[in-house]
């Protein structure tokens, strides 16, 4: 398999520490507000990288960790008139509903900034005591320019990268970063050796990855966006303190509108529950899969209901070969042009095409009868399995049975309500025969003074 490692700028052969086990570390969300579709589209990305790994039965370990703590977080709290960890329970459950919605595996370990404070005092002190961190008012710095490797992630230098300009705030250098916060009025703090305070973003990430896959592990992924300065700054501080911290960089990149990165910054992000009131979540994950990880996807509702009728084709085809031959045993051998496309560089687009062309075949040899159909259908289905988008996955049965009974619950008041009009009429020869055939159908008819009320038969056989 060969990955684009972002610190190299080009792709390499992916060779894991330890054969037959992979460590990945993506950086979570920052739990100020509610999940967008860019948040999701980052983390679909490896959410695939770890089936196919799994597939390739490799142990997999991902962790991906809960900002739940920061200025943002705090900044939002206020004006939400709620505690700060109030915001980030709150929001941190729309991020898990959000991707279990779209068909991401829950990660290994989903680690909380907060839960891991000793982690980072301890390599904070260690940065101080290598010289490559000082205090200043409170506050702990790293400096840059101590670490002479500073830049090698994002092939920036230290003195072409633009930055604020506040001296003020005890730094000695503009473009030191903080590892550690000193306390303000009204703000959550935990007391240290170096004064009360919280921790700086960047040295969050470096604990929970050294915590949970050791000093050296084998990716470590997130979206375009945090290349610099934060992953930037996770490199120097790791390796500073000793550590050989991640072998290769993978970064997706962004969801779009108009040309511009999906942010709440920019007030153009497009919520995932707004988008799930619009599309099925299976449509959404295959629209967001559409695209090479490495590009710029471009959102849309019209490209999202192209996506959609795409994938139906592929549905219908699971879905008529399911009725003509029955649950299966899923396929233990990929394609070989299905296995080459995700074996470079994850190339999901190709992938799909391969499965376009395989349900063009089976559509065929399900109109003829043919005798090569229950191969491919298995070969469709563990290929829609690695990618998450099996229709017969019992999470797509899931979102089956909740539309099901959303549009039998609609049929049902409605012949309620003609029901009542019979009633109010007083034409009860329609009023008793919509009773009728609803109780014929297994559904009990309760009349209270708040309305009618309908539920199942369980004794009708």
């Amino acid at each position: 398999m060969r990955l684009y490692d972002t610190s190299a700028r080009s792709i390499r052969e992916f060779i894991p520490i330890k054969q037959g086990e992979v460590g990945m570390y993506l950086c979570g969300a920052t739990v100020q507000g509610s999940p967008h579709i860019g948040h999701i589209r980052s983390s679909m990305v490896f959410d695939v990288l770890r089936r196919y790994f799994e597939f390739n039965d490799y142990k997999v370990i991902l962790v991906r960790n809960v900002t739940d703590i920061d200025d943002k977080i705090i900044h939002n709290a206020g004006h939400e008139d709620i505690t700060w960890w109030e915001l980030a329970a709150k929001y941190e459950k729309e991020f898990s509903w959000a991707h279990e919605q779209l068909g991401n595996l829950a990660p290994t370990i989903e680690p909380r900034a907060t839960g891991h404070i000793p982690q980072m005092i301890e390599i904070i002190q260690t940065l101080i005591d290598k010289g490559f961190a000082y205090v200043s008012q409170g506050s702990v710095w790293f400096s840059v320019r101590a670490f002479k490797d500073y830049g090698s992630l994002s092939g920036q230098k230290i003195d072409e990268m633009l930055t604020a300009q506040d001296l003020d705030t005890g730094k000695k250098d503009p473009h030191d970063f903080a590892l550690w916060k000193a306390s303000k009025k009204d703000e959550p703090f935990w007391n240290t050796s170096f004064g009360p305070g919280r921790p700086g973003w960047h040295i969050e990430c470096s604990a929970m990855a050294r915590a949970y896959l050791g000093d050296n592990f084998d990716i470590h992924g997130g979206g375009l966006d945090l290349a610099f300065p934060h992953h930037e700054n996770e490199v120097a501080q790791s390796k500073a303190a000793g550590q050989k911290f991640a072998n290769y960089w993978l970064h997706n990149y962004w969801v779009t509108q108009s040309g511009e990165k999906m942010s709440k910054s920019l007030g153009n992000t497009m919520r995932v529950k707004e988008v799930l009131l619009r599309f099925r979540p299976i449509d959404v994950r295959f629209y967001l899969l559409s695209a090479h990880y490495r590009s710029n996807l471009e959102f849309s509702d019209q490209a999202l209901a192209e996506a959609a009728t795409a994938f139906s084709r592929i549905e219908q085809f699971v879905i008529r070969a399911y009725e003509k031959l029955g649950d299966i045993q899923l396929s233990k051998q990929l394609p070989p042009t299905f296995k080459d496309a995700l074996d470079e560089d994850l190339g999901t687009p190709s992938a799909i095409a391969v499965i376009h062309e395989f349900v063009t075949n089976g559509n065929t040899a399900l109109t003829n009868n043919d005798k090569s159909l229950p191969e491919i259908y298995a070969q469709v289905r563990i290929m829609l399995d690695i990618l998450g988008l099996d229709p017969l996955n019992k999470q797509w049965q899931k979102e089956s049975s909740q539309e099901l009974s959303g549009a039998l619950d609609s049929l049902i008041q409605s012949m309620l309500k003609q029901r009542n009009e019979a009633r109010a009429a007083k034409n009860f020869v329609v009023a008793d025969s919509v009773r009728d055939a609803l109780n014929e159908a297994g559904i009990l008819i309760e009349d209270t003074a708040q309305g009618s009320r309908w539920s199942i038969n369980k004794e009708k056989k």
